[in-house]
């Protein structure tokens, strides 16, 4: 018996001694507010938070600010008419365009009709001429100007970041721009500044160039500046990775346009071989071709010859040009 209480006597003492030993011990000999002390130093939890807290509220900006410009771009997918006469680089009002959209249509029906021409063919001549001839000269204006303006954007862009490196503000910097740059680049960044001047955010006045001239690289210029002028941050870096971005995305048209040069030159000879073939045929056997215009049938053949043509030169075009 004294054995065995023994042994309980000293197994209670090894596990009080043990329990003291976990519990009891880093109270008395300092080591918890030691490592309290250690942790306080390794990860600071104020800082921390705050730390994350910005980064957070920055985020939160870059956010909104890419949600604000994509509800503006679905807003402005529906172009009046005004705009596109202002994209095309022209000063024409509304007014002055459909007068002579109509002056343009009753001269193409009018012309034909009085030539010999049946009213209803005449009639569609002029409605097709009408409609479809000023809006192609305005979708011709406007490719034309987009090209110049994206050949002379890095070269601003560039200017911008030497401009800030110097210690110019943003705005001076855009001036300067308006005053040494091509047009139309002048013009728009004109706008910016006039913009600017009268009230709106800079980022806001950056934001609007996408409105006028409807390309991803003026986006993405109206977003870094919107972006920058709302969370901050290093203007001249990003503007300069803006510029590289614009300068590579230059460099991959080029390469698109020379690799589909061939099979641009495959399509043209492919589009022009029938109407070729039928003229080289007519030159040496008129009556043998005179039927597809003299004969019923043949008209009716005529027609459904051009609509397949047509149909085809239309499915070339979209399958030779690359968007990127």
């Amino acid at each position: 018996m004294k054995m065995q209480a023994l042994a309980i006597a000293f197994m209670s003492a090894v596990t009080l001694g043990g329990l003291a030993w976990v519990f009891l011990y880093p109270l008395l000999s300092g080591e918890k507010k030691a490592e309290k002390r250690r942790e306080s130093f390794a990860r600071p939890e104020p800082v921390r938070r705050a730390d994350r807290a910005q980064q957070r509220s920055r985020r939160e900006q870059v956010e909104e600010t890419l949600k604000e410009v994509e509800e503006r771009h679905k807003k402005a997918r529906n172009i009046q008419i005004t705009t596109r006469i202002t994209q095309a680089g022209l000063s024409w009002s509304k007014q002055q365009f459909i007068i002579g959209s109509a002056i343009l249509g009753i001269m193409a029906c009018g012309i034909p009709y009085l030539l010999g021409m049946a009213l209803f063919p005449a009639l569609a001549f002029g409605i097709a001429a009408g409609v479809g001839l000023p809006r192609w000269v305005l979708g011709f204006l406007k490719k034309r100007r987009e090209k110049k303006f994206i050949n002379a954007l890095p070269d601003a862009v560039d200017v911008i970041v030497r401009g800030i490196k110097a210690g110019l503000p943003l705005f001076d910097s855009i001036k300067v721009v308006t005053a040494d740059s091509p047009e139309p680049l002048r013009s728009e960044f004109r706008a910016i500044v006039e913009t600017q001047s009268i009230g709106m955010p800079l980022g806001d006045a950056c934001q609007k160039l996408y409105e006028r001239m409807p390309l991803p690289e003026a986006n993405f210029f109206g977003i870094v500046i919107a972006i920058q002028t709302k969370s901050g941050g290093n203007l001249s870096e990003a503007l300069g990775n803006l510029s590289k971005v614009l300068r590579d995305r230059k460099k991959m048209a080029a390469k698109i346009q020379a690799m589909s040069m061939e099979a641009k030159a495959s399509a043209a000879i492919i589009g022009a071989l029938p109407p070729l073939v039928m003229i080289m045929v007519y030159l040496m056997s008129p009556d043998y071709m005179s039927l597809l215009w003299t004969h019923p049938t043949g008209r009716l053949m005529l027609a459904g010859s051009a609509i397949w043509m047509a149909t085809g030169v239309f499915v070339m075009k979209k399958m030779i040009n690359f968007d990127f």
